[in-house]
């Protein structure tokens, strides 16, 4: 199964993440397939960059969001919709 998860870059204390789409099997900075996006957590601001068009063509051919990045997703679907 193809699911779309977060990947940890960054530094020890430094986090900083990729959203990816990955097959299930992989590590989690393993093999991936595409990365739709990025989530910093550090800032204070909301840095989640996130491609919409990239997420729902995935979720179209079956992929599954992990928990934290479906509610990425809908943080961002608000975002687009209030600009």
């Amino acid at each position: 199964m193809v699911k779309i998860r977060l990947r940890r870059e960054g530094a020890k204390s430094r986090p900083f993440y990729r959203i990816v789409v990955a097959d299930q099997r992989a590590r989690r900075e393993g093999a991936f397939i595409e990365v739709i996006g990025t989530h910093d957590p550090l800032k204070e601001e909301d840095q989640t960059k996130i491609d919409l068009e990239k997420v729902d063509k995935w979720i179209g051919n079956g992929a599954q969001p992990s928990d934290t990045v479906r509610s990425l997703i809908k943080k961002a679907r608000q975002a687009e919709a209030s600009a």
